[in-house]
Formats: C-alpha cells, sequence, structure tokens
C-alpha cells in the first residue's frame, strides 16, 4: 500500500466510470486474475490524454487490451494506438475485444518480445505507455526515448512495487530482487537521464510522468 486505504477507496469512489464495455472487460480480468490498470492509473490516464491529445501512441503490454481500449475511448478520435504483447494465451482475448469495441482499425497489436519489436519500429510516438515486465523496463528505455517525440510523455506504471521501492533488497523476497533492483536504476535513470523531466507520482502502484526534451 502506498496512499493510505481509506483515503485511495474515498478517491476512487469519486470515480465517474468507464463505459460498460470496458466495465465487463475489468470484471472478467479481475475473475481471471489477469493484471489490468488499477482504477486511480485509469483516472490518471483519461486526465493525461485529455490534456496531451496525443494522435500517435505506443503501448508496451497489452495483456487483454483493457488499458488500449481506455486510451482509445478517451484520446481524440484520429488517435491511433500501437500495442504489443508477447504472452500467447491473452492475445486472441485482446483481438476479440478490439473487435467487440469496434476499435480494430483505431489499435494495432504486435505480438511477440517489445525488446525485439521496439528496435524495428521507426514511426515517432507523442504518447508511450509501459506497462509489461517490470523488470524490463530499464532495457526498453533506448528505444522507447528513440521513438518519443520531443514534448512527448513517457508514462510508466507499477514503479513503486507497493511501496517496497524504498525497502533494502534483503527485505525483498528473493524472487523479486532482480526486479526491485532494475526498477530502483530505471527511477534512477529516468530522475537523471538529460533528455527527460520526470515526476515520480505515487498513484495506483506508482507512476512516473516523464517528459522528453
Amino acid at each position: 500500500m502506498i496512499v493510505e486505504d481509506r483515503l485511495r477507496v474515498f478517491i476512487n469512489s469519486l470515480d465517474r466510470g468507464n463505459p460498460e464495455y470496458l466495465n465487463e472487460i475489468e470484471k472478467y480480468a479481475k475473475a481471471t486474475d489477469v493484471p489490468i490498470i488499477r482504477k486511480e492509473m485509469q483516472s490518471l490516464l483519461r486526465t493525461l490524454l485529455t490534456l496531451c491529445r496525443p494522435q500517435r501512441i505506443l503501448e508496451v503490454g497489452t495483456a487483454i487490451g483493457f488499458s488500449a481500449l481506455l486510451m482509445s475511448e478517451y484520446a481524440p478520435q484520429e488517435c491511433h494506438i500501437t500495442t504489443i504483447e508477447k504472452y500467447e494465451k491473452r492475445i486472441p482475448l485482446a483481438k476479440e475485444n478490439f473487435k467487440k469495441a469496434g476499435k480494430e482499425d483505431a489499435i494495432t497489436l504486435l505480438e511477440g518480445d517489445a525488446v525485439d519489436i521496439l528496435k524495428n519500429l521507426k514511426e515517432p510516438f507523442d504518447f508511450i505507455f509501459m506497462d509489461a515486465a517490470k523488470g524490463q523496463y530499464l532495457y526498453f528505455l533506448p528505444d522507447i526515448l528513440r521513438l518519443l517525440k520531443p514534448g512527448g510523455l513517457l508514462v510508466s506504471d507499477n514503479v513503486l512495487q507497493d511501496g517496497d521501492i524504498i525497502e533494502s533488497r534483503f527485505a525483498v523476497t528473493r524472487r523479486n530482487r532482480t526486479i526491485h533492483s532494475r526498477m530502483r536504476d530505471y527511477l534512477y535513470e529516468l530522475k537523471h537521464h538529460p533528455q527527460l523531466e520526470t515526476s515520480i507520482l505515487p498513484v495506483g502502484d506508482g507512476v512516473t510522468l516523464s517528459v522528453k526534451k
């Protein structure tokens, strides 16, 4: 827990919610233990998309398509989203969700490992949402910076690991120590990279907002 639980519940109680089709996907995700963005992150994304009005969005980590559909719902009508997913069992469901929502033309799903796919992308993006394997964020960053337009926004989710990021690596379970170490390195890089201006926010499971200079 990063923010006191009662405060989080109160803030979420004020949220006006999403269209019903997104609510149904969210219910399915919770029932089947598919990780999707938290309520607080949904609200922040809606605000950022309204503010930035991006024309081209890149998402790293599709899962079953919830966040891509949410971004498509609140981004400008002409916005196109490219999203990357490697987990084969989730890809068909994501495609089905895009089709049901009538978003097949607005969202392109690239199948495979983001490390390989990012290297082959050329087009610049003005909004990038990072929500994939947390231990890989640091390795994605060089290509992410290459693909992000000057003035563009990089949003990285789940960066504070429910507050565990402040703990000593020896206080973290052994299986999570590599991710813990890499995420600390990623946060340091975002805060000190000469091309970026970054804020770290205790929203949801922690989020960074990085603007490319």
